[in-house]
């Protein structure tokens, strides 16, 4: 179990995206008493780089055409390296005016938003939009196809994964730290290069060279999860180049790492509980018929159970605390997986693992011949870069604890442990917690979701009052975003803001 992950999940399939936040790279956050620091890029020198026509070629899926932009490395030396970034599209079909380009981002970070594009958004997304935009997605510098960071083997991130995340005793706690600081190492051996140069700020920065590129003046954009950091990130660098900005399943970039992963944990207690409270009315619910606060102890006595005695699985890895943690935590991201957790709960209950394990596979993005996708890899470059270190060693996190189970009896021991995770990057943070007001920007419409799992409800009301043209959207309900996901409501007001220019009204909920 990672801390600061996130999943997007569509109606059909579990699909990795996910979370955090950053501030600005390089230079410092001081300002003049009472007044903000002024975040907005420059693009001088980057001329070549605005200036560059893609080639699109056929990319294997019909109808996708794929290219390749470049970018300077670094944006503090855009004559030195460049960086070669991944970036798919599928034309509007019309009928109707075209608006022009529309970006998407899957979340993450670490998400492909390629991958989602030609999976998922390219024919998925609502006919009235595929219709009048080109659908267009980059995949972020170090993710997936734009030159992504790499950290362990197959091999070694099964043994990465397994590690347990409750540590009972001196031994424990010290293999946790050994496993932590071998993934830094593995980064910095593998990917070293790349390491420094993957944070949110740049990647905004990347965004609005392919805005130019694609021939549009403004951006128009959807970004969900961490997404929405970005969209934010390039509303504070870019306000006079937004256009029509949906951010779905929203963060608050004013709040440190530690206070980011305490809310999640919260976020998946609320879900749970939703879970919980579904499960116990059904007559083989595996977790009991009684009551939420029965199923929960259950859970946690299983929990425990897995942690003495690993369950075996069909195959030479066990289930033990760390995955079938990550398994349930999975299923919180979208009410359609619930089923899946029951089945699966049903029978590690019973002795075998294999459900919870699959379930755990998906989030971690694992393959059947066991390798793994760089989802978590970036995942944890992009967020040691974004904001610092949420504890500084073993004993800020068994000082953290307490507050953490408070948020969760569930989950939070675990997943305080797992903020541990930063503690030993090899590349300094970058990034600081800020509000991001994006003064100058035109309506900016944030989603939030009441029973999110993954970025809770606050997150979003306080994105919303942070943005200077921020307006709320709120879905009533459970799941991680809240857009193509079933509710009529939320997918005509973004419908009509993106082809029409109309925000909602500020406040607007929907069920």
């Amino acid at each position: 179990m990672d801390s600061r992950r996130f999943l997007l999940t569509s109606a059909t399939a579990l699909t990795a995206a996910a979370l955090i936040l950053s501030g600005c790279t390089g230079g410092s956050d001081a300002a003049a008493p009472g007044s903000a620091p002024d975040r907005r890029a420059s693009v001088a020198g980057l001329e070549r780089f605005y200036a560059q026509k893609p080639v699109w070629r056929a990319c294997g899926v019909p109808k996708f055409e794929c290219a390749t932009f470049r970018a300077p490395l670094d944006y503090a030396e855009p004559d030195g390296a460049e960086i070669k970034l991944a970036v798919s599209r599928v034309k509007a079909t019309g009928p109707g005016k075209r608006l022009g380009s529309l970006l998407v981002n899957p979340g993450g970070p670490g998400g492909s938003a390629v991958g989602y594009l030609q999976g998922y958004a390219g024919i998925g997304y609502p006919a009235p939009i595929r219709a009048r935009y080109d659908i267009v997605a980059v995949d972020p510098r170090g993710v997936a196809r734009s030159e992504p960071i790499d950290c362990l083997t197959g091999p070694q991130m099964d043994a990465y994964t397994q590690v347990d995340q409750t540590p009972d005793d001196d031994r424990e706690t010290a293999a946790l730290e050994a496993s932590f600081k071998g993934f830094a190492e593995g980064c910095e051996k593998r990917s070293g290069k790349v390491l420094p140069h993957v944070s949110t700020v740049e990647t905004a920065r990347d965004m609005d060279i392919v805005r130019a590129a694609v021939g549009d003046r403004k951006l128009t954009y959807v970004g969900a999860s961490y997404g929405t950091f970005l969209g934010a990130t390039y509303a504070e660098l870019f306000p006079d180049r937004a256009g029509r900005l949906v951010l779905d399943g929203a963060m608050d970039p004013s709040l440190p790492a530690v206070d980011l992963n305490r809310d999640q944990t919260a976020g998946f207690e609320t879900a749970f509980w939703s879970f919980a409270a579904d499960c116990v009315a059904k007559p083989d619910c595996p977790l009991g018929t009684t009551s939420v606060a029965a199923a929960t102890e259950k859970l946690k006595t299983f929990f425990r159970t897995v942690d003495a005695k690993p369950l075996p699985t069909g195959e030479s890895r066990r289930l033990g605390e760390s995955l079938a943690t990550t398994g349930v935590i999975a299923a919180m991201y979208d009410e359609g997986a619930w089923p899946i957790l029951r089945e699966a709960l049903t029978k590690a209950i019973g002795g075998e693992g294999s459900g919870l394990l699959a379930l755990a596979d998906s989030y971690y993005e694992r393959e059947p011949d066991g390798s793994y996708a760089n989802l978590m890899f970036a995942n944890a470059a992009v967020n040691c870069l974004d904001l610092p270190a949420s504890f500084t060693g073993p004993a800020a996190v068994e000082g953290a604890v307490p507050a953490f189970e408070k948020a969760s009896p569930v989950f939070g021991e675990g997943l305080a442990w797992a903020a541990l995770n930063c503690t030993y990057w090899p590349t300094p943070a970058t990034g600081r917690p800020h509000r991001i007001t994006a003064a100058g920007a035109p309506p900016i419409v944030v989603v939030g979701t009441t029973r999110d799992p993954a970025t809770p409800y606050k997150w979003a009301r306080s994105l919303a009052d942070q943005l200077a043209s921020g307006t709320l959207l709120t879905y009533d309900g459970d799941g991680h975003t809240a857009y193509g996901r079933g509710s009529d409501c939320i997918d005509s007001a973004i419908n009509t803001y993106l082809l029409e220019g109309t925000a909602p009204e500020d406040g607007k909920r929907c069920s």
